[in-house]
């Protein structure tokens, strides 16, 4: 179990936002190759994707980028910036399957207006349903301590 506190909301909300500005772009790099090879396939035919495919590239594309940092380190972008880490409920790594469990029960807290995330306000743990559900939570990643970057003088050479 982590000892680490868990980030207030603020924080986290910040880390989202950031995350957003990052996983925008990739959104619509995702959509515009889906663009191409439809143009592709179609032979040229500059006919629109159907919307529920758009919204699907855009769905696996977030549930890509958040599970990949996830699994890699824990952290997204977004989460580095604003000292959050995602761990398992035993204080681990999380797994694929937390990872994908995390990324579908995050739409449902956010389905719910919100309730979901406004959830750690009330919670003594300062969980967010999507905690629950995936069996992870946020902990504060500690500031790394900063190194002295005065240098010292150098030893006065003997007989000086």
């Amino acid at each position: 179990m982590p000892t680490s506190p868990a980030p207030a909301l603020p924080r986290r909300l910040m880390a989202m936002l950031y995350d957003t500005f990052l996983v925008l772009p990739l959104i619509m790099l995702a959509v515009a190759i889906g663009m191409g090879l439809h143009s592709a396939i179609a032979g040229g035919n500059a006919e629109p994707l159907h919307p529920q495919l758009v919204q699907l590239i855009a769905l696996l594309t977030v549930f890509g980028f958040f599970s990949a940092f996830w699994l890699k380190s824990g952290q997204t972008l977004g989460m580095q910036a604003w000292r959050i880490k995602l761990v398992s409920s035993e204080g681990e790594s999380p797994t694929v399957l937390q990872a994908l469990r995390r990324c579908l029960a995050a739409l449902l807290s956010a389905a719910c207006l919100g309730l979901g995330y406004w959830w750690c306000l009330f919670d003594r743990r300062g969980r967010c349903w999507h905690d629950y559900l995936s069996g992870t939570e946020l902990v504060l990643v500690e500031k790394a301590a900063k190194k002295n970057k005065k240098k010292t003088p150098a030893a006065a050479p003997p007989g000086s």
